[in-house]
């Protein structure tokens, strides 16, 4: 069978698949010209979304698609056929995600950027500082990320509720609500982590009134996607205090412009889309393990329903 890979590290991604698949003619370039000559003669694609759309556009179409990103809204663009099978990177980012998510958890518990600014000032810093455990943490989007971070954050005795798509009970959740009882979850939340996927239920959902609903102690830290975001309203939000501070590594325009008051918005840190880069190993075994069930016509992890968008 034969693989076209379309990726920024495609020598790397060649070189593993080669090594977990020998069977594979895998084929490859750095060069789009080359790519799309590739394509032509391949029914099977492994890579990110923004090169694979790319090829789509050129009247390229495999039979199934492999996204190495999470995310896959590239793919989705108005325009772009969608008879062909789409998979998503599924079950490698829940570690690295949750290490991120935890990072920031004991950073704001621990004021440490409070405490730099004082010792930049040379102020001896003695405040006293409380734990997470006991503290109130809301997953808005309890899919695959947001399950593992539960799980991760859970031996620090914090309390887990989520947001799904609709209420249901599941450990080590006390509470998973619907997307509607969103502001009322909010209340009570010490952190928010935002994982929504981009959907047209998800856009601008965090706006000023629902910010005006946040428990004014809380830490906001997003990672799902950028347009959930107003961005005007965030930053407005935290100048009066209704949220203690936001964690930003989602943007709606990436790179973020120079001029965008997200760089002097107070309470707020920039993460520059870090939290979770894709691991090739962890994704050529991923793709192995999908590529074997799609030769045996079983079920794909991480297969996409278009009419949802995830």
């Amino acid at each position: 069978m034969r693989v076209l890979i379309a990726e920024q590290e495609h020598a790397l991604y060649a070189r593993l698949l080669q090594e977990a698949a020998p069977d594979l003619d895998v084929l490859t370039s750095g060069d789009s010209a080359a790519l799309s000559r590739l394509a032509s003669d391949c029914s099977v694609w492994l890579g990110q979304p923004d090169l694979m759309a790319s090829l789509l556009r050129q009247g390229h179409k495999p039979a199934w698609l492999q996204s190495t990103w999470a995310g896959i809204t590239p793919l989705l663009a108005h325009g772009l056929p969608r008879q062909y099978r789409l998979t998503r990177a599924v079950g490698i980012f829940g570690q690295v995600m949750a290490e991120y998510v935890l990072t920031y958890l004991l950073g704001h518990e621990r004021e440490v950027l409070a405490r730099l600014v004082s010792q930049v000032e040379r102020k001896w810093d003695g405040r006293l500082n409380a734990s997470i455990q006991g503290r109130k943490v809301l997953i808005v989007g309890v899919g695959d990320i947001g399950a593992s971070i539960a799980r991760f954050l859970q031996p620090f005795g914090v309390e887990l509720y989520g947001i799904a798509s609709g209420a249901r009970e599941q450990a080590p959740f006390v509470e998973i609500a619907p997307l509607a009882d969103l502001p009322r979850m909010v209340a009570q939340a010490d952190y928010v982590i935002n994982l929504l996927p981009n959907t047209e239920q998800t856009h601008d959902l965090y706006n000023a009134a629902l910010f005006a609903q946040f428990n004014p102690q809380a830490l906001f830290i997003n990672v799902g996607r950028g347009v959930s975001v107003v961005d005007a309203d965030l930053v407005e939000a935290l100048k009066v205090g209704h949220l203690a501070g936001a964690v930003i590594d989602v943007c709606r325009q990436e790179p973020l412009p120079q001029q965008h008051p997200f760089w002097t918005a107070w309470g707020l840190l920039l993460t520059g889309h870090s939290a979770a880069p894709t691991s090739p190993r962890a994704m050529v075994g991923l793709f192995v393990e999908n590529l074997r069930a799609y030769q045996a016509e079983q079920p794909l992890r991480g297969e996409v329903d278009f009419d949802r968008g995830y």
